[in-house]
């Protein structure tokens, strides 16, 4: 037994009788279970039980054995002074300050079904795809799970997004531009697109924005690529990157991608190239983003975007390659784009203007095709198959924050399992 497990037993109350009686032998009825308190202090506030005939009001204090209240010394902290009863599920010592106060003890290892526990304890116990995968079945998934999934995500982001811009003093066109960024690094180079478009205060950005060459220069001076020139066109980037350092007062510092383990259409010479011509091509992209009232004419604003002539027959500097072809966009990666960058800071950008944020946005997603990836196909072994985007982020917001990390008491699916009789 664990506190976690008993505060979700509490919660949910997943007793097999209500007849409760303290430490003393007195009926104690409990009117509210109170509020699940996930901050510092109480466990639950704002309860309510009857014992004697009389109401007691106040916050509820849950440990596994009586003699945590001791060991946690919360005596000597004011947040539990309004606490009017303490439940445990082993009653082993006397709290004399309770005693002195009237405040009952509940023990409640007679009133849990011990399935609950045994449950529990095998999923957080499995090393599988996820604890429960010897039980689940699709049909456990709750209603609305995927959408519920989503906007968690989407606020927890939204939050993110919100920290950033009191740093970029409330300028969304920035941040697009940074999280832009993050999404063309893909998952090997994304937090050092993000770093090295944080480096330079966007303000740079729109005074440069119709010269693609001065774009690029710029990205590839800051990632350290253009100390040794050895082709006319390397030579070009180098002295503008130079000229941009010295007018901008540039920091002289160097932030270096990763090729390792990339495709080469996936190269970082590719992706910043890339980035530079989105740029250079849209004036106003943030308002092109925000004005966009489909999925569809959202990629229309990236369908255009391709690396630099240079790149045709490059992927690495002064390096002919055998193959020569335009380095445009793909579909699925403006569909990534979309994913990790455009829609999470669409809806940070709206959803305190616009009440029906949340309805577009979760259209936005179910008209984008599913992701592919290891945590997609784990589910798709399991019989849940991912028709949309909406369904796929949700499997993998979920699998993140719950499943991997066992969080078992929080999900709506173990809800439902741990209430059944166990199957081994």
């Amino acid at each position: 037994m664990n506190e976690k497990l008993l505060q979700y037993i509490w919660n949910y109350k997943l007793f097999t009788h209500f007849d409760f009686k303290d430490s003393e032998g007195n009926s104690i009825e409990i009117l509210d279970f109170g509020k699940w308190n996930s901050d510092s202090g109480p466990d639950f506030l704002f309860a309510k039980i009857k014992i004697n005939n009389l109401i007691l009001a106040g916050n509820i204090e849950i440990h596994v054995k009586a003699s945590d209240w001791i060991f946690h010394q919360h005596s000597q902290n004011s947040d539990y002074q309004n606490v009017i009863l303490h439940v445990v599920f082993q009653n082993d010592a006397d709290i004399l300050e309770f005693k002195n106060k009237n405040i009952p003890t509940l023990e409640l290892r007679n009133y849990i079904d011990e399935k609950i526990c045994s449950n529990y304890h095998h999923f957080v116990n499995e090393s599988r795809f996820i604890p429960c995968e010897k039980v689940f079945s699709p049909d456990k998934i709750p209603i609305g799970f995927h959408e519920e999934n989503l906007i968690k995500k989407l606020e927890e982001k939204s939050l993110i997004i919100e920290k950033d811009l009191k740093i970029q003093k409330n300028n969304f066109e920035a941040i697009l531009f940074h999280y832009l960024a993050y999404a063309f690094g893909l998952k090997i180079n994304a937090a050092v697109f993000k770093q090295l478009a944080e480096t330079v205060d966007f303000s740079v950005i729109n005074k440069i924005r119709q010269d693609k060459n001065q774009l690029e220069a710029l990205f590839f001076g800051l990632a350290g690529w253009l100390e040794n020139t050895e082709d006319h066109q390397s030579k070009i980037w180098k002295r503008e990157f130079e000229f941009l350092k010295a007018k901008y007062q540039l920091p002289n510092i160097v932030i270096s991608p990763k090729f390792l383990r990339l495709r080469p259409a996936n190269f970082p010479t590719i992706r910043l190239s890339q980035l530079a011509d989105l740029y250079f091509q849209h004036s106003h992209l943030f308002s092109e983003v925000i004005s966009a009232k489909n999925s569809e004419v959202l990629k229309t604003v990236f369908a255009s975007t391709k690396a630099s002539e240079y790149w045709n027959d490059h992927y690495n500097f002064g390096k002919i390659s055998s193959v020569n072809t335009q380095k445009i966009l793909s579909s699925n990666f403006i569909e990534i784009i979309l994913l990790n960058a455009v829609l999470p800071i669409k809806f940070a950008y709206e959803k305190h203007t616009n009440e029906y944020i949340t309805d577009e946005i979760l259209e936005y997603y179910r008209v984008l095709a599913a992701e592919k990836n290891t945590v997609v196909d784990g589910w798709k072994n399991l019989g849940v198959k991912s028709e949309n985007s909406l369904e796929s982020q949700s499997l993998i917001y979920h699998y993140k924050n719950f499943c991997e990390t066992k969080k078992c008491l929080n999900c709506g699916i173990g809800f439902k399992i741990l209430k059944e009789p166990r199957h081994v």
